[in-house]
């Protein structure tokens, strides 16, 4: 009886959602195996615009659909530049693109990336991996990808000589790199188009990152409604409790930010330090506020947090002399405004800048982090 009653919440919890995303399913149909490649004109990282033409003389065209942000494509990176390497003196090429809209992209749907998939993301991701393969952008009008219809990132399909589909589908059945894949199901087709065989199984289910399809735009619209309804406190805190905020005996990593409404950097800045917030909050990232405003203002400062919706940990200084919480934040901190620290939960300070934070410079920080960081290390 337990077993059905379960069986039947999960069944109930589908169908709730199934409406959601319909359209995977009915307006981003899967190019079927015999299909002939759509054509398609999208820029590359590189600065050039591809085709199908481009690819010509390829004996087998390998077409993959990733992205930057999706910890599924990620763990594929390396599998595809040496599947390129391997494949490239035999006559294949290979081809990626993004098929994500970035608007569509919620703040914690990037969690696990340290870039979004923006055409000029694109363009640090490729550098820093090494990408040996042109990487194409379709994120704006999506129009290749609607052709292709990609389950999800990644999606590989692979093309003969005279660019029928022949495979698509996973690339192996093991996302994790540090495990040995079973089966290689993308190499065991390439495999078999150059050779002239038959695909012992032309088809295979994606695992991976829905598709960030531009229709998804809603999805960022119902976010900042829930965003807007989380509550936003204002507690006080002297000296001494900072000292303890500082020291992070929490099992998470810390970001801590001194400001003051009167401070014009902090109010320019506070915004991304809540985007910061809404991106690693969930992967384990602590975001706390800390007021330098006079506490008879704490009303004044309570409204500006409640404005940013600063759904944190939000403090005021209580105390009458400044220094002493200077001295408790950080003795190097000469005290202006704003100063940001990135605490380990062993109390170690990894970061700390006087100043407005550079928002791509204190991801990169975060991400690197060994507490955070791509799900496959």
């Amino acid at each position: 009886m337990k077993e059905f009653k379960i069986s039947l919440c999960f069944i109930f919890g589908l169908l709730s959602v199934l409406p959601m995303f319909s359209f995977a399913f009915d307006e981003h149909k899967t190019l079927a195996i015999g299909a002939s490649a759509p054509d398609f004109s999208l820029p590359g990282i590189d600065g050039k615009t591809y085709t199908l033409q481009s690819f010509r003389n390829a004996k087998v065209l390998v077409v993959v659909f990733m992205c930057n942000h999706c910890p599924t494509s990620q763990a594929y990176e390396d599998k595809v530049i040496k599947l390129t390497s391997d494949y490239a003196p035999k006559g294949v090429g290979v081809v990626a693109i993004n098929p994500n809209n970035p608007a569509s992209l919620r703040y914690d749907e990037l969690g696990y990336s340290d870039l979004g998939d923006s055409f000029e993301e694109m363009k640090i991701r490729a550098k820093d991996k090494g990408f040996n393969f042109p990487y194409l952008y379709d994120g704006e009008t999506e129009v290749a990808s609607n052709k292709y219809g990609p389950v999800a990132t990644p999606h590989i399909f692979v093309f003969d000589k005279d660019r029928k589909l022949r495979y698509n589908g996973r690339i192996d059945d093991m996302e994790n790199p540090a495990k040995t894949p079973k089966s290689l199901d993308a190499r065991n087709a390439i495999d078999a188009v150059l050779g002239g065989k038959e695909i012992a199984v032309p088809v295979t289910k994606t695992f991976g990152c829905s598709v960030k399809w531009a229709e998804k735009k809603d999805w960022i619209d119902k976010a900042q409604i829930q965003w807007a309804k989380e509550p936003v406190k204002l507690d006080t805190i002297n000296a001494s409790g900072i000292a303890t905020v500082v020291k992070n005996h929490s099992d998470r990593l810390r970001l801590i930010n001194l400001w003051a409404t009167w401070c014009g950097p902090c109010v320019a800045e506070f915004d991304d330090l809540v985007t910061l917030n809404r991106l690693y909050r969930d992967r384990g990232l602590e975001f706390v506020s800390i007021s330098a405003d006079d506490p008879a203002n704490k009303d004044k400062a309570l409204k500006f947090l409640q404005r940013k919706q600063s759904s944190g940990i939000n403090y005021i200084y209580t105390g009458d002399d400044k220094y002493k919480m200077i001295e408790a934040v950080d003795p190097k901190w000469d005290g202006a405004l704003p100063y940001t620290m990135l605490i380990d939960p062993d109390g170690m300070v990894v970061y700390s800048h006087q100043g407005a934070i550079d928002l791509e410079e204190v991801k990169k920080v975060i991400w690197n982090n060994p507490m955070m960081g791509r799900i496959y290390k």
